[in-house]
Order: structure tokens, then C-alpha cells, then sequence
């Protein structure tokens, strides 16, 4: 009997499965219309296939699992590089930033400009530490441990620095400070002026006690000697930082100075912003996370600030 023409659909086998062929399927090519009669197709190039599903051609050297796993382990690496010496991202949990920075917002913090200088990378932009600069670093106090806060930088070394009723005065003049939210009467008793807190640092005794209350018993111990004429002065190798929302923020007042060594870089901007409940970072059990997870996934539309998303941090 002639053999048939080749249709282009696959031929299943079904004889003993022992003789089956595991290579790479061949198929036929196909007849011309014109092809006499008795001619017998000639087999076609086996398609290969690369391990990323890659059509190789002839020739082409197949991708072996390891080649594979290596290129994956390449870009792993390049990944937590950049994520551990160029950018990061770090989220707000708390208003102490308000309203600069929203609880919820998820910034990318750039972790290079404000990095001591190297001479391996001469074609990198650094700077130092200026006045006005948002950034990111450990708290400084052993009590608190690895704990990473988001604050600006009031004082640089050398700057003498006090608040008269939450106005900041720097080396002596009054500061324009329109990102703050000084005290005020707004029925919130946590809004209201506070002597120790809004008159910082001229009423030594409260604020050691609510130093002690931060974990921060070493600074409640060392503040008087930063003390000269009813103002503290900034030591060398230190930065002096305070949240924009003054009434809400526990930071240099509370727990002192913020060494160089300290900042882990500056917010670039926000990638992603989500309504989050103030009191979410206090809910640290598994269910709580869950929960909110759930919650996330949910209202991802509706929940989002989608206005703040790239908004450029200032």
C-alpha cells in the first residue's frame, strides 16, 4: 500500500512501550502535491528545546540543569547586592513622620549617597549629612537593638540646638520649619504643649524620665553633659534628628545623638502606600499578620494611596 501523505498531526504509537524512542519526537516532512506516487517522506530535524523552553537550532549547545541553576544563583546575587549596598526598601509603621511620611508607605531608600567614601567606586555621587535630610538609621541606644527609625536631621556637629515652646532654634536663630506639626490644641492631650518634650532641653528631669520610660536610661544619664547654656551641643561623628510630627515623635530628645556609623541611608520615595491602622505595628502575633495579609490582598485596590505612589520624599 502507498504510504499516506504527511497531515502535520502527531502519530501515537501503539506497539510494545519498551520499544519506544525517548529522543526528541521526529516527524516527517511533507509531500508536494506533485510528489509521485510511492516517494517516501524524508524525516525532519528533531526541535530541541533548551532548559528555559528556548527552541535551539542546529548546532546551537544544549543548556545543561546546572548552567541553569548557576544563572538563576547570578541573578540572586545581583539582586541582594543592590537590595544590600545600593537600594532597600523600608516601611512606615508609625506617625511620628506626619505628615511627610504616611503610616503605610513603602519607601525606597537610596543606601549609597550618605556612605562613607570609597576609592573602589570614584564614579559614585557622596555627600555628607546635611541639615534637613530624612534618614534612615539604627537607633543608637544598646537598650533597643537593630531597631531602624526614619527621622530628620536637625543638627549637624558643632550646632548648638534647644526648642522654645516646639520652635526649633538653631545656633540661636528661630527655624521655618513648614513640614512640622508643632503643639496645638486640638483635643488631643498627646497634641498639647508638654514643658520637657516642647521646651527641650530645659527641663532635664522630665525628660529623663521619659528617657528611662524609651529604654534609653544611658542617655537619661548622659545629657547633662551635652548641656552648655541651656542648649545642647552636637558632638563630632554625630547627627542630632527629630521627627517632623513633634508631639508624637520619640526621638533625639529621648534617646540622644545618632552617630555616622548609624545611617543607613536616605528615603529616594515612595513606591507603594497602604491605608494601615495606627496601631498595626503593635499587632505582632502570626494570627494578627495573617490577618492583615488577608486584609491586604482584599483591599489592594481600594486600600492603596494611589496618589503617593513615587511621590519624591523632601
Amino acid at each position: 500500500m502507498p504510504p499516506s501523505r504527511y497531515t502535520g498531526k502527531a502519530q501515537t504509537y501503539y506497539g510494545d512501550a519498551a520499544l519506544l524512542d525517548t529522543r526528541p519526537q521526529t516527524t516527517l516532512e511533507p509531500l508536494p502535491d506533485t510528489a509521485p506516487a510511492g516517494v517516501v517522506p524524508k524525516p525532519a530535524a528533531p526541535r530541541l528545546y533548551g532548559a528555559h523552553g528556548r527552541r535551539l537550532r542546529e548546532g546551537d549547545p544544549q543548556e545543561t540543569p546546572l548552567e541553569a541553576l548557576a544563572s538563576i544563583c547570578t541573578v540572586i546575587v545581583m539582586a541582594l547586592f543592590c537590595f544590600g549596598f545600593i537600594a532597600q526598601n523600608f516601611e512606615i509603621p508609625s506617625a511620628s513622620m506626619e505628615n511627610t511620611l504616611l503610616i503605610g508607605d513603602h519607601l525606597m531608600v537610596d543606601r549609597v549617597a550618605l556612605s562613607p567614601a570609597t576609592k573602589w567606586a570614584p564614579f559614585v555621587h557622596y555627600r555628607p549629612v546635611q541639615r534637613g535630610d530624612i534618614i534612615v538609621f539604627l537607633k543608637p541606644n544598646p537598650e533597643s537593638p537593630d531597631l531602624i527609625l526614619v527621622k530628620r536631621v536637625i543638627g549637624v556637629p558643632g550646632d548648638r540646638i534647644h526648642l522654645q515652646h516646639g520652635v526649633v532654634y538653631l545656633n540661636g536663630v528661630a527655624q521655618t520649619e513648614p513640614y512640622q506639626l508643632p503643639p496645638r490644641d486640638d483635643g488631643n492631650p498627646q497634641h498639647a504643649y508638654t514643658p520637657y518634650r516642647d521646651d527641650f532641653p530645659a527641663d532635664v528631669p522630665g525628660i529623663q524620665a521619659e528617657a528611662s520610660n524609651n529604654h534609653a536610661t544611658l542617655w537619661s544619664i548622659e545629657l547633662p553633659s551635652h548641656i552648655v547654656n541651656g542648649e545642647i551641643v552636637v558632638p563630632p561623628g554625630k547627627v542630632f534628628a527629630m521627627g517632623d510630627n513633634r508631639t508624637e515623635s520619640l526621638d533625639g530628645r529621648f534617646w540622644g545623638f545618632v552617630p555616622m556609623e548609624n545611617i543607613m541611608g536616605r528615603p529616594m520615595f515612595v513606591y507603594w502606600s497602604f491605608k494601615t491602622p495606627a496601631d498595626q505595628e503593635d499587632k505582632t502575633g502570626m494570627g494578627d499578620r495573617i490577618a492583615f495579609a488577608f486584609h491586604v490582598l482584599i483591599h489592594i485596590f481600594d486600600g492603596t494611596r494611589w496618589g503617593r505612589t513615587f511621590h519624591v520624599i523632601r
